[in-house]
């Protein structure tokens, strides 16, 4: 449901909550400058205060447009920024779009397309966003807030920034987590879950990448907007998505790690159980070469010929003789064999191949 707050925020007065767009122009028109705070406007929200404050068009539409990146666009009247909110829950991470535009006397914030806190949990409480008490924040900074719309430029993106280390730090565990099931475990751990981790983690970086770029250019002063007193507060932001980021590329490594890990311990183990089928394998082939001559032995001695050359008078002394003869055939047969596995151990060729 599109709402939307106006204020007017000049230097000694703090904000004051405006009733209606046109009651936050004609303040501004007296000095100070405006605050328009958007969740989730529609389109003829937008386009009624793009002519008044001489805003692009092409503004308007990445404001609606909910698929888009982290990015820094300068305009005539006017600087576009696009940052990102998290939440992170169940190995997913829901990520929200923030829009920015700051201007010489004014300051638009467009929130809510997805917006974690209305639809997914998160790390905190349901139905939350970092931005919800944002009104409060600028009155308790308001001394600050009142120097211009880049300081409360500054205090939004630092806010923004700050939420990201619950999502992080919940990844962080998630991934620690699965390493521990992982050498726990290897054979009921699921391999899904590091996919499903590398996701949120490849998501997070990506955003991290571009935010990074976007206050590098504002620390080099691209945008006319951005005075030169608030740089050094816009660099303390840029110092914390350095260090996330470069949380995200230590936990890329180690879910790599873990992945390769897997890979390996499943390769060991489908190899052992190969070793072990081969040995079986062996063990009955040898049974079955000590047992074929016995089988050819023994079936002839069953034959009407065995009698007849033995005389069937002389049956108590033959059967005797041919199980021994059996019995010596067999532990022939069984050394006969073991000489070739030695002599080929010994010429190195445990295959047996020639």
């Amino acid at each position: 449901m599109a709402e939307a707050k106006y204020f007017h925020i000049q230097e000694g007065q703090g904000l004051q909550r405006m009733d209606s767009l046109a009651a936050a122009l004609a303040a501004k028109a007296m000095g100070g400058y405006v605050w328009l705070d958007f969740r989730d406007p529609t389109r003829p929200d937008l386009e009624a205060i793009a002519e008044p404050l001489g805003i692009h068009p092409l503004t308007v539409e990445d404001c609606l447009d909910e698929d888009q990146i982290p990015k820094i666009e300068d305009f005539a009247t006017h600087t576009f920024i696009i940052f990102n909110e998290y939440k992170y829950a169940d190995k997913r991470l829901t990520v929200a779009e923030v829009d920015l535009l700051v201007g010489e006397r004014f300051l638009v914030t467009v929130r809510g397309h997805g917006s974690p806190g209305h639809d997914a949990p998160g790390n905190g409480a349901p139905g939350t966003s970092i931005l919800d008490h944002l009104e409060a924040a600028a009155d308790r900074q308001r001394k600050s807030v009142e120097k211009g719309p880049d300081f409360l430029l500054h205090l939004i993106l630092d806010r923004i920034v700050d939420g990201k280390l619950l999502p992080i730090e919940a990844l962080e565990a998630d991934i620690e987590t699965a390493e521990e099931g992982l050498l726990k475990d290897v054979s009921g751990f699921q391999l899904e879950d590091l996919v499903l981790l590398r996701h949120a983690l490849l998501a997070l970086r990506k955003s991290l990448f571009h935010e990074r770029e976007i206050l590098m250019k504002i620390c080099r002063l691209d945008s006319p907007f951005v005075s030169e007193p608030t740089i050094f507060h816009f660099r303390d932001i840029y110092d914390h998505l350095v260090r996330f980021f470069e949380l995200c590329e230590m936990n890329r490594d180690i879910l790599t790690s873990l992945m390769e890990m897997y890979l390996s311990l499943v390769n060991n183990r489908m190899a052992d159980i190969a070793n072990r089928t081969n040995a079986n394998v062996r063990r009955l082939t040898l049974i079955t070469t000590i047992l074929m001559p016995m089988s050819l032995v023994s079936g002839i001695g069953g034959m009407s010929e065995w009698s007849m050359m033995t005389g069937s008078e002389n049956w108590r002394l033959a059967y005797p003789a041919l199980l021994v003869a059996l019995g010596l055939l067999g532990w022939v047969t069984y050394r006969f064999v073991k000489w070739i596995e030695r002599r080929d151990l010994r010429l190195g060729n445990p295959a047996g191949k020639k």
